[in-house]
Order: C-alpha cells, then sequence, then structure tokens
C-alpha cells in the first residue's frame, strides 16, 4: 500500500510533524512491504534540517526523518517552501529531495492513502 503523509507545522512548537512522523514509523514496523511518502511543507521543511541540537530526553526530528529515511522511504521537501526560508539542500539531510506541488500532486493521485498532519 503507498501511504502519503502530508506535514505543515514547524518541527518544534507543536506535535503535529511529530506525531505524523511517528505514523510514518508505525507504518513503516507493521507493513515493511508498504511505500511511505513523507512531503514537509510550510515550515515543516525545518523537520528535514540538519544540525537539529535538542534537550537530553527530548525528541529531534531531524533523527526521526532520518529513520524514515532508512526504513526506505522517501522525504519530499517543498522547494518554494525551502526558498522561502533560506534553506538550501546542504542545509538538509541527506537522502531529503527538493520536491514540487507538480511531484506532490503525482504523489497525491499514486497514494492509497494520504494523511494530514
Amino acid at each position: 500500500m503507498k501511504h502519503l503523509i502530508l506535514l505543515n507545522d514547524p518541527p518544534y512548537g507543536t506535535d503535529r510533524s511529530f506525531n505524523g512522523l511517528r505514523m510514518a514509523h508505525a507504518l513503516a514496523k507493521h507493513d515493511p512491504e508498504a511505500e511511505i511518502t513523507v512531503f514537509l511543507i510550510s515550515d515543516a521543511v525545518l523537520c528535514a534540517k540538519t544540525g537539529q541540537k535538542t534537550p537530553d530526553g527530548y525528541y529531534n526530528l531531524e533523527r526521526m526523518v532520518r529513520r524514515v529515511l532508512s526504513a526506505n522511504g522517501r522525504v519530499l521537501m517543498c522547494g518554494t517552501c525551502m526558498d522561502a526560508r533560506g534553506l538550501t539542500e546542504a542545509d538538509m539531510l541527506e537522502g531529503a529531495t527538493r520536491s514540487t506541488m507538480d511531484e506532490l500532486a503525482q504523489a497525491v493521485l499514486a497514494a492509497d492513502k494520504v494523511l494530514v498532519f
């Protein structure tokens, strides 16, 4: 099954991106054959920024995005949103891919399930 998870919120300050990534991990755990795509849009593009420093015992979205990638999931980042925040691909996790609204539209059409956080 193809799952598309759209994240809109910043990595910290709300729990929506955290919970969306938790869902991606749970889907990968319970269905190893699943195709999981996470699309980061708006402030959620910051979830894939490298060098995040969080206090001990606090969740770290960079590590959570890396887990999606290591489970053979795809992480796509809205290029327009990256530009608006002054982010380049060099600022982002290796494996996360700059993307477009057209690619998001294709992912929506191909997905069996779309979850929005």
